[in-house]
């Protein structure tokens, strides 16, 4: 495809996708086997970036493409909400390819506007802009409500993934010395992958997808539906139900949970239907609680509102750079904002605000200069360079999180 595509956070939904919105577009939430982001480039489209918050403009990821102005420009291009979760077995070149070069809405099944297609020539009008009167194209995937549905949805959406990805590999030799439950059939292991003896691949619930560069150590449970990332090591413990994105260490008890990748859980401790975000470290002996004491749906607080999800297990939403203590016990539906340090004689509360520096005072917050330094000294040790650029958007993301000037 040579169309140029956008994805756009509509600024409805940054609250409903705390702590997360902080500091990533939505678009690089892992949903499923994959981001956002690419669900959407499995069909073929190369995302030429994301169109969101000002503070985010510096963001950068390895393979992520950036956040950019969204101005007028020469050719065609279209633009999807982030928050989208796109089929990705759909073909979307044909929906709109037979609809001529524009404008017109992209809808979701119901109706909903999740984009647009713009000729050359014009502005993006913003989300709300986008005239509800134009002929549309109606795309599968489901507009998703809030954060919490990442969660909610992970275990049938990593069925159908992981089955699409089955249809096209080629079966995986089981690795020397581990043991099998169910059918072999299930298990993909990329080459480059090592794999100690002694590890379970239990298959009979679900398929294990392994990437290159991952590594499983002796002791290691896992089971299906699964993904690990490439360069993630498993380093003893159960992890079943998950979806874990590059360069993670996970260890202990993990369960139906989303690492975006670049975190550390060296340790025991429970995780469930959690989502862990990058750079994040949960120190030894972290527990989440996934479940209320009367089984009854949990409630999440996120930016002040209260939302109703509807689900019955949900545990801790950890933001990027968040730092817990050992033996630190969260309750269920906690949101941890970015940058917290988790630490203290109190428990924390349902909402840990962003840069909170401990528990015990809550008004107490880690400075921006502080918060700079440790991210210099954490990031390196994944082969990831803290250049002035780097600087300048984590002092952004303090700003835009923290509400205060400075950290210039």
């Amino acid at each position: 495809m040579t169309m140029r595509l956008y994805l756009y956070d509509d600024p409805a939904d940054a609250p409903r996708f705390l702590p997360f919105s902080d500091s990533r577009p939505i678009g690089e939430l892992r949903y499923g086997a994959w981001t956002l982001r690419e669900r959407v480039e499995r069909a073929g489209f190369q995302i030429a970036g994301h169109v969101g918050a000002a503070h985010l403009a510096g963001f950068t990821e390895p393979d992520a493409p950036p956040v950019v102005p969204a101005t007028t420009a020469d050719g065609a291009r279209l633009y999807l909400r982030s928050s989208f979760a796109f089929d990705v077995e759909q073909d979307f070149a044909t929906g709109f390819a037979s609809s001529g070069s524009g404008p017109f809405r992209l809808t979701d099944g119901a109706g909903a506007t999740v984009g647009a297609l713009l000729p050359a020539g014009t502005s993006w009008p913003g989300p709300a802009g986008i005239d509800a009167s134009r002929p549309s194209v109606a795309l599968r995937g489901k507009l998703l409500r809030g954060v919490w549905e990442v969660v909610g949805d992970l275990v049938p959406t990593l069925h159908s993934d992981l089955a699409l990805v089955l249809s096209s590999h080629l079966p995986t030799q089981v690795p020397a010395g581990s043991t099998v439950m169910g059918d072999a059939a299930g298990l993909i292991v990329e080459d480059g992958v090592q794999v100690e003896p002694h590890v379970v691949f239990d298959l009979r619930n679900g398929p294990i997808w392994i990437h290159s560069g991952a590594q499983i150590s002796t002791f290691s449970r896992l089971a299906g539906p699964l993904v690990v990332g490439p360069g993630t090591r498993i380093v003893g413990g159960q992890i079943r139900e998950s979806s874990l994105g590059p360069k993670c260490v996970v260890h202990g008890e993990v369960s139906n949970t989303i690492f975006l990748g670049y975190a550390n859980k060296s340790h025991d401790g429970f995780v469930g239907h959690s989502i862990v975000g990058r750079w994040a470290n949960l120190g030894a002996g972290t527990i989440t609680s996934n479940l209320k004491n009367t089984y009854g749906p949990v409630r999440l607080t996120l930016g002040g509102t209260k939302h109703e999800t509807g689900l019955t297990f949900l545990g801790s939403l950890v933001g990027d750079h968040v730092k817990t203590a050992i033996g630190t016990m969260l309750p269920t539906g906690c949101a941890i904002g970015t940058g917290a340090n988790v630490f203290g004689g109190r428990r924390p509360e349902p909402v840990v605000p962003p840069f909170a520096w401990g528990t015990d005072e809550p008004a107490d917050v880690l400075s921006c200069q502080r918060f700079v330094e440790i991210a210099e000294r954490v990031m390196p040790r994944r082969d990831i360079t803290v250049d002035e650029a780097m600087r300048s958007y984590l002092k952004a993301v303090w700003r835009a999180a923290t509400g205060r000037d400075g950290c210039d």
